[in-house]
């Protein structure tokens, strides 16, 4: 019997688990890509070292890749259970939160390690609020149960 919360991704797997799922195997697939524009030459290069490296509108660096990966792994590892789905979205909320503030005073600058740009920044405060989602949806974990006539 499937609860009201439950999306149809797989049997029992409420809306945040889907939504970590999903931004899990986004994020692993934009850092596997990120590596197909950088290579893993300067690793933690920057704007300043002359390293223009972007993915569509976004800066990026092999160190950058591999944060995408991580982030990506833990969002599909955790997707697994509601508790873990939750957690993945504290991690967003907080981690992207943070990388918001140092891209606030980083971007641009030559110890930019992660080589972030305005466009970084505007995705990060967003996924940080998608973390929030993730963490804070309700979920109607209630088992519908026949009404008696």
């Amino acid at each position: 019997m499937s609860s009201a919360g439950n999306t149809g991704a797989r049997p029992g797997m409420a809306w945040p688990q889907t939504l970590a799922l999903a931004f899990g195997v986004v994020y692993l697939l934009v850092g596997i890509v990120g590596f197909f524009i950088t290579g893993f030459d300067g690793f933690a290069a920057n704007q300043t070292d002359g390293n223009m490296d972007k993915l569509l509108i976004f800066m990026i660096n092999p160190l950058h890749n591999i944060v995408h990966i991580l982030i990506g792994l833990a969002g599909i590892a955790l997707s697994r259970t509601l508790a873990g789905a939750r957690t993945y979205g504290w991690l967003l909320a907080v981690g992207y939160g943070a990388a918001f503030v140092y891209g606030l005073i980083a971007a641009g600058k030559d110890w930019d390690f992660l080589n972030i740009n305005a466009a970084d920044n505007v995705l990060h405060i967003a996924t940080a609020v998608v973390g929030l989602v993730i963490a804070l949806g309700p979920v109607n974990d209630r088992i519908a149960r026949p009404s008696r006539a």
